[in-house]
């Protein structure tokens, strides 16, 4: 399958494409991957050239903006912003972008990062986010023990184009069985939707179809939500082997990782001590900065310790990848954070103390938390998550079910669904995805 070339990012370019690559000029690296790729002697390097070539073709649309263009976003909002304060905050790393066409162009989210830091961008209207109610339903979780949640929600998936005529196929995530969750019911899907079985480690309705352009199911479920202060927890002295490894492309073992690693535990022996100092240097040092498909990046955790920009799934990587290399089993987990008057996409992760067993880390609120100087609910996601979730996903790069050919949208995660028309992948332009949710109850 063609995603699983993604595993060849690892693999450096040649030099020549990747100089034109930095330099901005996509057309030019386009050109010379299609003239090796039509050459014999190096077929080592097709798959990884193909997959650069997508990412060439795409990254335009995660980066849009020239500089006067991002310029006059800013001044809409924020008319004394000069250009040396707008150079500062590309500096300070608060604007993401990317050379194209020999020019910087910025991300198409920045003024939404910018947003995020009102120190630094004073002059930009801030979004408030009112964390009253996750703020109680966290005191009550911690209080009472546990907290589960009655959730009912609907995605879709359609595509902009009428694809009439033509081959389509779907794929909606949906409720997995994981240890949060039970009682996972599908209430209603477009017909002729084949459910994977609960544990696929990302779980989806699939549909193939001809001409039809919009896929739809209802879901309900039950999330749990345990607490427990995992400084209480004394480990047993032999802990598991299981989830130790690393994971192409983005779960490596670098140098700088390990040695990073390494200082953040030095003197540390209990699993737990370790993996809450690896949890308050992600939370305490890396900021929150949204990014582009995940499919432009590179070495994923390594580049968030080196830049300490990321968003949820970036931070989770990283966290995963230092628990690994200090011998701290962690995996993936990820779908959406169901608050009960929005739904988005989200990320976390998992990691596993014997004898207890696995506890959970969310980088993303604990940084969030850190900004807006919430130390409780800094702690509380250390070990512990809320009931306002819908996992679907229990691994980072799996296959769907049945497996996609071709090219995903994500070819690592899976929260708002894929779509293919006539054997491609289409991307966010061309296919529009909804969430709904219809009904939260804390039970």
């Amino acid at each position: 399958m063609k995603n699983e070339a993604f595993v060849h990012l690892t693999d450096a370019l040649p030099p020549d494409i990747a100089r034109r690559k930095a330099m901005g000029d996509l057309e030019g690296a386009k050109r010379l991957i299609d003239l090796r790729l039509s050459a014999a002697g190096q077929p080592e390097l097709a798959e990884r050239l193909m997959v650069e070539r997508l990412r060439l073709e795409r990254l335009p649309r995660d980066y849009p903006y020239d500089r006067a263009q991002a310029l006059t976003m800013i001044r809409a909002e924020w008319p004394g912003c000069s250009e040396e304060q707008f150079d500062g905050l590309v500096d300070a790393g608060r604007i993401d972008w990317r050379m194209i066409g020999s020019v910087p162009h910025y991300h198409e989210r920045f003024l939404e990062s910018l947003r995020l830091y009102p120190a630094q961008a004073p002059g930009l209207h801030q979004e408030h986010t009112d964390q009253t109610e996750r703020e109680l339903t966290l005191e009550r979780l911690r209080d009472a023990g546990a907290l589960t949640a009655r959730i009912t929600l609907r995605a879709g998936i359609r595509a902009r184009t009428d694809p009439a005529g033509r081959e389509v196929q779907a794929w909606l995530p949906i409720p997995a069985a994981c240890p949060q969750q039970s009682e996972i019911q599908i209430l209603d899907a477009t017909p002729g939707g084949v459910c994977a079985p609960e544990d696929a480690p990302q779980r989806t309705i699939w549909w193939k179809s001809r001409g039809r352009d919009a896929f739809t199911v209802t879901y309900r479920y039950l999330h749990r939500a345990v607490y427990i202060d995992p400084l209480t927890i004394r480990p047993s002295r032999v802990q598991p082997s299981f989830d130790l490894e690393e994971q192409w492309p983005h779960v490596v073992f670098t140098p700088y990782l390990r040695a990073l690693a390494e200082r953040l535990t030095d003197g540390l022996s209990s699993p737990v001590e370790k993996a809450r100092s690896l949890y308050d240097y992600v939370t305490g040092y890396v900021d929150y900065r949204y990014q582009p498909a995940y499919l432009q990046l590179d070495d994923i955790a390594d580049t968030c310790a080196r830049e300490l920009r990321g968003d949820c799934g970036v931070f989770a990587l990283l966290f995963i990848t230092l628990c690994r290399i200090v011998g701290i089993p962690a995996r993936w987990q990820s779908g959406l954070a169901v608050r009960p008057d929005s739904v988005g996409p989200h990320d976390w992760a998992m990691f596993f103390i014997a004898p207890h067993g696995w506890l959970w880390a969310d980088c993303s609120y604990g940084s969030s938390a850190r900004r807006q100087g919430q130390v409780q609910r800094r702690r509380h996601y250390f070990g512990n998550l809320d009931p306002w979730r819908m996992v679907a996903n229990s691994e980072f790069y799996a296959p769907l079910t049945p497996p996609m050919p071709g090219w995903r949208q994500d070819p690592y995660d899976n929260q708002r669904g894929e779509l293919m028309v006539d054997g491609r992948g289409l991307d966010d332009p061309e296919r529009e995805c909804t969430q709904e949710l219809l009904s939260f109850e804390l039970l």
